[in-house]
């Protein structure tokens, strides 16, 4: 996960709570997230980035709507740094 921004660890977090997923619908779930716009220039070239490095799968849900999920080896990667937040997290104190 290190190599990646945090908006991108954050498109990964959206496919994995509702895959498959269309764009509209993470784009959707980022704006609500961050309370701002997201632009199809911001989102769309990050998921064909995660899609080429083989995080993600693209996949055609009709002939103008893609879907997007998570591949196996991003599973597992997700799993990790959930884990690492909570041994970090439960080392803050209020």
């Amino acid at each position: 996960m290190p190599d990646l921004t945090g908006f991108q660890r954050d498109v990964l977090f959206v496919i994995a709570a509702t895959e498959p997923v269309k764009g509209t619908k993470i784009k959707a779930e980022v704006e609500d997230y961050y309370g701002v716009e997201v632009n199809h220039g911001r989102l769309y070239p990050n998921l064909d980035e995660l899609a080429d490095s083989g995080l993600i799968e693209k996949g055609e849900r009709d002939k103008r709507t893609n879907e997007y999920s998570l591949t196996g080896r991003r599973e597992a990667l997700l799993a990790q740094r959930q884990e690492w937040e909570a041994e970090r997290f439960g080392e803050v104190t209020a």
